[in-house]
């Protein structure tokens, strides 16, 4: 058996990599490296897998940095299933026609940019494309082995990761030859006793152990301080008569905001302000959190005994149309917009922070890391002026940024998960990917004790045969 890193190696994005065995090609994840617009074209473009060999895909979870590029390696040959779990089917057809059209977007501004007589760009994929990806989606339930070949030679079983919604880690066992081997891909590994999710579940060990390693060498705040947070902001904010801006990823941040707002609310904490949810691709995403209600923790079951719709409440809005976003522009008083893009980058969230920013009663709450040159980095760094379409705008709004609601796991997760794993069985080879180079040396010192041999931090197409 070989392991062929192919994304997400010595980074943090672009998840991609391929196991192979005299008889089958298996790739994990097949996600977008993102990035400046020409690189990451330039790196999603080109496959380093030959997409018509492929036997099959195994998804672990449905943010683009993980799933983004399959609709293109469909569009290139692959004809194989991807095995996922159901919750992860359905959000990634709505993540990846989204995508499609930002391609499209994408595609007609970088043909603009080019010297006359030049052939224009063509988008990666299209919504067809993707269409035509979704028909080969095999839904899977958790803790259930399913064959993914039809002769026994890789079997599959899937355990809750604890990261976002259907996120999932993956259990193999794999045949070649003589040899049996289990391997184990964690996806990206959540983190215990965050809203609406269940804990990651450990594994019994393995031979083989690709693991991420985003945050390994950092400890998050306890999650329950956002809303004790949020309490305090949106009081202020009331005091003041100013809006509140809370720029917010779509899948997953929005949801985990949204709930701890209708805490507040059901408990009486806050008052009943107008709060509105202006991002139809967060709206589309938060049906399907209402779908699989079931699946959430023991603490939403509690409030669905009272509460049958844990978000949504009476002073939420969903926006849907254009005019109506921009019709919050001219509101009066106190209001609590919740918006894409969560590092203020793009979508309707900019149009509100140009609007907010210049004025002393607003309040913007950053939710979590915020990238270098992002528009939500210099609104974190508090400059005097933010540069907004084209023009310079003065930030006199007052900026929180609240950090406590990373999906990933930290260091002290990833030392419980290990801990726990290991009282079952043993780790032999492990990978660690994932994650930008102090975090990974940091948690390979962390877990050395848990594993049979050191762990290796894999570079780029890096090849290891498994003996």
């Amino acid at each position: 058996m070989k392991l062929t890193f192919l994304g997400a190696a010595g980074e943090v994005t672009g998840s991609q990599h391929l196991i192979e065995t005299t008889h089958r090609r298996i790739l994990l994840d097949c996600g977008f490296f993102q990035g400046p617009r020409a690189e990451s074209r330039r790196k999603n473009e080109t496959f380093h897998c030959q997409p018509k060999d492929l036997d099959a895909v195994i998804l672990s979870h449905a943010h683009i940095d993980h799933c983004g590029n399959l609709p293109q390696l469909y569009r290139k040959g692959f004809r194989g299933p991807v095995f996922c779990t159901d919750a992860t089917a359905d959000i990634a057809e709505i993540m990846l026609m989204d995508s499609a059209k930002i391609q499209r977007e994408d595609a007609k501004y970088l043909t603009r940019k080019l010297k006359k007589n030049h052939p224009p760009v063509e988008p990666l994929y299209t919504e067809e494309d993707v269409r035509e990806l979704i028909r080969n989606f095999e839904p899977c339930l958790f803790s259930k082995w399913y064959d993914l070949t039809d002769d026994g030679e890789v079997q599959l079983r899937f355990h809750p990761a604890g990261h976002v919604l259907g996120s999932a880690i993956t259990e193999l066992l794999v045949k070649d030859g003589t040899e049996h081997r289990k391997v184990v891909f964690t996806g990206d590994l959540g983190r215990r006793d965050m809203p609406l999710l269940k804990d990651p579940v450990p594994v019994e060990g393995a031979d083989v152990l690709i693991c991420e390693s985003t945050y390994g060498n950092r400890i998050h705040p306890p999650a329950q301080d956002i809303k004790s947070e949020l309490k305090r902001i949106i009081g202020e904010a009331h005091l003041q008569g100013g809006r509140v801006i809370i720029p917010a990823f779509s899948f997953g941040r929005t949801q985990q905001i949204v709930y701890y707002l209708n805490e507040l609310t059901n408990s009486k904490e806050l008052d009943c302000l107008p709060m509105f949810l202006d991002s139809p691709l967060a709206s589309r995403l938060t049906q399907v959190f209402r779908r699989y209600d079931h699946t959430l923790d023991a603490d939403v079951q509690e409030t669905l005994r009272f509460d049958d719709d844990p978000f949504g409440f009476e002073c939420l809005t969903e926006i849907e149309s254009q005019k109506q976003s921009i019709e919050l522009n001219d509101r009066r008083g106190c209001f609590v917009v919740i918006s894409a893009s969560g590092m203020c980058e793009n979508g309707r969230v900019v149009h509100h922070l140009k609007q907010a920013l210049p004025h002393p009663q607003n309040h913007v709450i950053l939710m979590g890391y915020q990238a270098p040159h992002t528009t939500g980095r210099h609104i974190a760094e508090r400059r005097k002026f933010v540069r907004i379409f084209d023009r310079d705008v003065a930030l006199n709004a007052k900026v929180e940024q609240l950090e406590g609601l990373s999906a990933h796991a930290d260091v002290v997760d990833f030392k419980w998960w290990f801990e726990e794993s290991t009282k079952r069985g043993h780790f032999g080879k492990v990978f660690l990917v994932h994650g930008e180079a102090d975090s990974a040396k940091a948690l390979a010192q962390t877990i050395r004790d848990y594993c049979d041999e050191d762990p290796i931090i894999p570079q780029f197409g890096e090849s290891f045969d498994i003996p």
